[in-house]
């Protein structure tokens, strides 16, 4: 049987309910941060990103999503702040990193690149 397509409103309004009765709940967070970002949503992104490294400071992949929604609303030196911070954390999809659409905006930037070298552009 085949799967009927997807409904991110759906998911959205689904997600939001639950976050309202577990605030906590990270990976709820994490998924709405998630599907705000796809959806063009950008703000709401921003805000679950944050969200999420308030409640995991140590999450490294958080702080990487944090870092995405920072370039797309063109704040670069929070966004860079981020991506080291999640490098420092052990954040190591590199490759990704150098082509992930969410960082187009700071692909140019000397600090961006400057990155990689201490990693080694190849990984």
């Amino acid at each position: 049987m085949k799967r009927p397509p997807a409904d991110p409103e759906f998911e959205i309004r689904f997600f939001e309910s639950v976050l309202r009765r577990e605030p906590g709940y990270g990976r709820v967070v994490e998924i709405l941060g998630a599907l705000y970002t796809r959806l063009g949503r950008i703000p709401d992104g921003l805000r679950m990103d944050r969200r999420m490294v308030r409640l995991e400071p140590d999450n490294a992949t958080a702080h990487y999503n944090l870092a995405c929604s920072l370039a797309l609303t063109r704040r670069r030196a929070e966004a860079l702040r981020e991506l080291r911070r999640a490098l420092d954390l052990g954040y190591d999809d590199f490759r990704w990193m150098q082509q992930d659409p969410d960082l187009a905006s700071l692909r140019d930037d000397p600090e961006f690149r400057a990155l990689f070298p201490a990693v080694g552009k190849s990984r």
